[in-house]
C-alpha cells in the first residue's frame, strides 16, 4: 500500500501533498488488474499508449512491481509483427475492440521500458524486454515514409495508412530516442534507427506539410516540444506562439479550439513540455490550475471540464489523466528517471544524413 512517505518527492505547492499523491497512486493501483493491465477505468478499454503512461507513473511513485507487471502484460500481448492492437476490452483482454495497429501506440513501449530501467536498474528486465522493443520499433519503422514522417497505422487487414499525424510522430520521435538509449545500454548499435530518427526529426521541424492538418488540437502545438524534436529557443517560441489560443487561465489547456473544454491530460503534458524547456514556474501554474479536476475520494482525475457549462465531461476518472499529472509532478520534483526521460538531455538525437530535403 502506497504511503505518504513514499510520495514525499511528489509534494508541490498548490498541486499535491504527500497524502494526496499517495491516494492518487492507490487510485491507479485499484484500477490495475491482477494480470498487470491498466484500462482507462474499470469497464472501459485499454490502449497500449495510455497503459504505458500509467505504468510510468507507478514507477515514478516507487510502485516498481506494479509497473513491471504492466510491461509484462504488453510482452504477452504483443502481436507477431511487433505491434499491439489499438484497443482491448476490459474484463477479457483477448477481446480486441479495435484491430488497427497504430504506430505511436506501438512505439511508446520503448519510453516506458527505458523509464523502468532507469527507475530500477533491473538488467534482467531490460534483457527480457529488449526483443519486445526491437520488434515494436521495426514495426513502426516499416511505416516510415520517404519524407521521414511515420504513417499513422496499419488497418486490421494490414493495409498501411501513410497519412502522418504530427502528435503521433512527435511521440514516436521520443520513443525512438529511448529505443536507441536501450540499444546503447546493451551495446547493440542500431544505425538504421539513428537514420530513421534523424529523418523523422527533420520532418517535424522543417516540413509541416508532411503531416495532416490538426492545428486545432493542442497536442499538435506542444508535442513537437514534448517529444524532443524541438528544443531550446525554437521550442520556447512554439510554446509562446500558441499560448493564448490554448491556455485558459486558472482552468487548464483546451483540447481543441475553439471548444470551451479543458482537459487534464493535455494540461499535464504541456506542463511537462514547459518543464523540459526550463519554464518550471509556468509548468507549476498549469498543474495548479487543473486541480479542480481532482476527485478527492479516489485521488484520480476527471478527463475534462466544459467551462461554459461549468460541467465535468465526460464523467470518467481516467488512469491516463492521473498518470500524466503524476509524471509532470515527478519531473518538477526532480525524480531522476522521469527527469532523464523527459528532459531528453541524455537521449540519442539520431543522424541527419539524407534527411535534409
Amino acid at each position: 500500500m502506497t504511503s505518504p512517505e513514499q510520495t514525499q518527492h511528489l509534494v508541490l505547492d498548490g498541486v499535491l501533498t504527500a497524502d494526496q499523491a499517495a491516494r492518487t497512486v492507490r487510485g491507479l493501483l485499484s484500477v490495475q488488474r491482477e494480470d498487470g493491465a491498466i484500462p482507462w477505468f474499470r469497464g472501459h478499454h485499454l490502449d497500449p499508449w495510455d497503459h504505458t503512461e500509467a505504468a510510468m507513473a507507478l514507477d515514478a511513485c516507487g510502485e516498481h512491481e506494479a509497473a513491471r507487471r504492466a510491461y509484462e502484460w504488453l510482452a504477452r500481448h504483443q502481436n507477431s509483427d511487433g505491434s499491439w492492437y489499438a484497443a482491448y476490452a476490459d474484463g477479457d483482454f483477448e477481446d480486441v475492440t479495435d484491430r488497427g495497429k497504430e504506430s505511436n501506440f506501438t512505439a511508446y513501449i520503448a519510453v516506458g521500458v527505458w523509464h523502468h530501467y532507469l527507475s530500477t536498474g533491473d538488467d534482467t528486465f531490460l534483457d527480457r524486454m529488449w526483443p519486445v522493443v526491437v520488434a515494436a520499433t521495426e514495426f513502426v519503422l516499416g511505416l516510415q515514409q520517404p519524407g521521414g514522417q511515420i504513417g499513422w497505422k496499419r488497418e486490421a487487414d494490414g493495409t498501411p495508412v501513410t497519412d502522418a499525424l504530427l502528435t503521433g510522430c512527435s511521440s514516436v520521435h521520443h520513443a525512438l530516442r529511448c529505443a536507441l538509449a536501450i540499444a546503447e545500454q546493451r551495446e547493440e548499435p542500431q544505425p538504421d534507427w539513428e537514420l530513421a530518427l534523424g529523418a523523422l526529426g527533420h520532418a517535424i521541424r522543417s516540413h509541416p506539410e508532411r503531416f495532416l492538418d490538426k492545428d486545432r488540437y493542442s497536442m499538435d502545438w506542444y508535442y513537437p516540444v514534448l517529444g524532443g524534436a524541438l528544443t531550446g529557443e525554437a521550442a520556447k517560441a512554439r510554446l509562446e506562439e500558441g499560448w493564448d489560443r490554448f491556455v485558459v487561465p486558472g482552468l487548464g489547456v483546451r483540447c481543441v479550439v475553439p471548444n470551451p473544454w479543458v482537459t487534464g491530460g493535455e494540461s499535464a503534458e504541456l506542463a511537462l513540455a514547459l518543464w523540459a524547456v526550463g519554464e518550471s514556474d509556468r509548468a507549476l501554474a498549469i498543474l495548479q490550475s487543473i486541480q479542480h479536476l481532482r476527485d478527492a475520494e479516489s485521488g484520480l482525475y476527471w478527463t475534462g471540464f466544459v467551462f461554459e457549462d461549468e460541467a465535468i465531461w465526460p464523467r470518467e476518472l481516467t488512469t491516463w489523466t492521473a498518470g500524466s499529472v503524476l509524471l509532470a509532478v515527478a519531473a518538477l520534483g526532480g525524480e531522476p528517471a522521469t527527469c532523464a526521460v523527459f528532459s531528453g538531455e541524455s537521449l540519442p538525437s539520431g543522424l541527419a544524413q539524407g534527411c535534409c530535403t
